[in-house]
């Protein structure tokens, strides 16, 4: 167990605060501004890994799960892989957890390749296991398990191929995370010390959603969820601050804002622009970058958002049943969320000994062999006046990716610059022909001449009509996939 002052650290902290141009009040962090560089971004790479990548069973809430007798299939699947709760816990996954082939740099090059332009991995999950070095607790990577930074290698790796690096933190979910573990004869039904794992393994009914109420956070949890928050900021930099859920507990609110004046001034006295990204409205608008897990915006926004999603339906780590999503409608939904202003955070989940499956391999080198064909239309771009038309609606809010949109080859997204208006059909037509009645002739809409359009898939211009009910576009030939199509309108 490592000792250290907790009231120290949060005079530390108060010093910085004091200091700088942000205190820590909702007013003077309003002031706060999204960077310019983070407005360009575009596709980033989300990274779940860690010791729920060992069981690789059920999802990354294994931990939690594995104790709960109502979540039959990974409660009975724990007992009749590796035993008794009681004699063997999630804490006994660590030195099973090596990550013998991770590296870094293969793993941002690989990112770099799909067209990322950040890196955001997870530092600290629910399970309360640090993926890097930390003064705060020996319950890390670098003291246990894999003896590797993890954190801190990937942000070496980050700067080497000048990625945004960020970091994401879970912790605050894990004052409740491991608490079913009370209910049951188990490892963890005992009392602990702050800086253990299981440290505080609160037992309770938790309402995930709730703002207050049942499972309220103690002091000694959010001033240590603080100093870790903190300690992370300080020891890697990084330019993206990502946030689960929860951080909206009313009782956490003086803690939040104190991290955030903390954040922004150290950055600020750095001459760096940094992004917070939250969820649930935990943060009042426009001081922080909001962001939809599992889901996106109907409709094209004048402010900066993100959409997190998973490369698989079913769970954020590796697990040995995942089921993958198609790269065809993954890249639809980055047209679609780019066209609205967003930006899009894929996330990958490793194997425990740090390589990439055969499905995350492909799904990363079929965008990017997309991305190296369109990517003019993806980062030298912004939203156009409308982000599209097309029959199929997305339904706005979180968690709405359980199933595929099912875009066809009459919905389409626009994005413009460098003096060109682009036109994205979400799907390849199977006559060859896009009928786009937005750009019809003369309509009040659309009033220019159209001189040339490219796709940039084959880069020669191609057969068009522009008419008063519609722009027609003339391909020559069928696709041999069904990703979107980039079509480059060149006007007078």
């Amino acid at each position: 167990m490592k000792n250290y002052d907790l009231n120290e650290k949060l005079k530390e902290i108060e010093k910085v605060i004091d200091e700088g141009p942000f205190s820590d009040t909702w007013e003077s962090l309003s002031s706060y501004r999204v960077p310019e560089w983070y407005e360009k971004m575009r596709f980033g790479i989300f990274i779940h890994y860690g010791v729920f990548s060992v069981p690789a069973f059920g999802c990354e809430w294994y931990p939690r799960l594995m104790y709960e007798k109502e979540m039959v299939d990974c409660y009975e699947h724990h007992l009749k892989t590796y035993g008794k709760q009681s004699e063997f816990g999630y804490k006994d996954f660590i030195p099973m957890f090596k990550a013998e082939n991770f590296d870094a740099d293969r793993w941002i090059k690989t990112f770099k390749e799909a067209g990322a332009q950040y890196v955001i991995p997870v530092a600290e999950h629910h399970d309360g296991f640090q993926m890097y070095e930390s003064e705060l607790s020996s319950f890390n990577a670098v003291d246990m398990g894999p003896h590797k930074n993890i954190l801190g290698e990937l942000k070496e790796a980050c700067k080497k191929e000048n990625l945004i690096f960020g970091a994401s933190s879970h912790r605050i979910e894990h004052f409740f995370f491991m608490g079913t573990g009370r209910s049951i004869e188990s490892d963890i039904n005992r009392e602990f010390e702050r800086g253990d794992l299981y440290w505080p393994s609160v037992y309770a009914k938790v309402d995930f959603d709730a703002v207050e109420g049942e499972g309220s956070l103690s002091e000694e949890f959010m001033q240590d969820w603080l100093v870790r928050t903190c300690e992370i900021t300080d020891k890697y930099r990084p330019e993206i601050l990502y946030f689960d859920w929860w951080i909206q507990r009313i009782e956490l609110k003086p803690y939040l804002r104190k991290m955030l004046a903390y954040f922004y001034n150290k950055a600020s006295k750095e001459g760096r622009g940094v992004v917070v990204n939250y969820k649930h409205d935990a943060i009042p608008f426009a001081i922080a970058v909001p962001d939809i897990e599992r889901g996106q915006l109907a409709s094209a926004k004048p402010f900066k958002w993100q959409s997190d999603t998973a490369m698989c339906f079913n769970s954020w780590c590796h697990t040995e049943g995942n089921r993958y999503k198609e790269a065809g409608d993954i890249l639809c939904d980055l047209v679609d969320i780019i066209s609205k202003n967003g930006t899009l955070l894929l996330n990958i989940g490793p194997k425990a000994d740090g390589t990439f499956t055969e499905e995350e391999t492909m799904i990363l080198k079929q965008i990017g062999e997309w991305m190296k064909i369109n990517r003019e239309a993806v980062f030298d771009t912004k939203p156009y006046k409308i982000f599209g038309e097309g029959p199929t609606e997305v339904i706005e809010g979180g968690f709405m990716d359980g199933t595929v949109k099912g875009f066809t080859s009459s919905d389409f997204r626009f994005l413009a610059g460098k003096g060109c208006i682009y036109i994205i059909a979400l799907r390849p037509s199977e006559t060859c022909g896009y009928s786009v009645r937005s750009f019809a002739k003369k309509q009040g809409f659309f009033n220019s001449e159209i001189t040339k359009i490219t796709m940039l898939e084959g880069k020669d211009p191609i057969e068009f009509y522009h008419t008063s009910e519609s722009l027609e576009i003339k391909t020559c030939k069928t696709s041999d996939n069904d990703f979107p199509k980039v079509f480059k309108l060149e006007i007078a």
